[in-house]
């Protein structure tokens, strides 16, 4: 059975992803903490030959479902202390670059964006991220293939294909 630093050495990767997934480094780090607070409440529900890292991301993922569902439910409010933040033009080519793919990638359905953090981000392969998602690997698949296409669009073509 893995120990309590197992999970302190995840914590990077945790980091990392809850910090793709939501886009903002406090909203990650309290994603990471509930993540890590479930599993150390839960721990007696963990199983031996399960894989710590995919039991974490699961509940990672699940939390974070949880928390999109509650604010599509719910009203929504701007926040004027980031919303500033955002408002402020690049002023680097690098950063601008950036902003365009992090742009497309949060314009991406949540199931796709979700898929392709977990494989281009954290390196999961598509059993790991079936695993994690509860899908199964073809439809991880599909929404990795949907997710790249709509990252390859160039602006203003999301509209219908011509099919021949």
């Amino acid at each position: 059975m893995p120990s309590r630093e197992d999970i302190v050495e995840l914590m990077p990767r945790l980091r990392r992803y809850a910090r793709a997934l939501v886009g903002d480094a406090e909203r990650a780090d309290d994603l990471v903490q509930d993540c890590v607070e479930r599993a150390l409440s839960r721990w007696h529900l963990w199983r031996e030959p399960h894989d710590l890292r995919a039991w974490l991301f699961t509940i990672m993922h699940n939390i974070h479902a949880n928390a999109v569902r509650r604010v599509v439910r719910g009203p929504g409010f701007v926040d004027i202390e980031h919303a500033s933040a955002a408002a402020s033009p690049a002023d680097q080519i690098d950063r601008i670059a950036l902003g365009e793919v992090l742009n497309r990638l949060y314009a991406l359905p949540d199931a796709q964006r979700t898929v392709v953090l977990l494989v281009a981000l954290e390196g999961m392969t598509y059993d790991e991220v079936a695993a994690i998602l509860g899908i199964p690997v073809g439809t991880v698949m599909s929404r990795l293939s949907r997710a790249r296409e709509r990252l390859r669009e160039p602006d203003g073509a999301a509209g219908l294909r011509v099919v021949k």
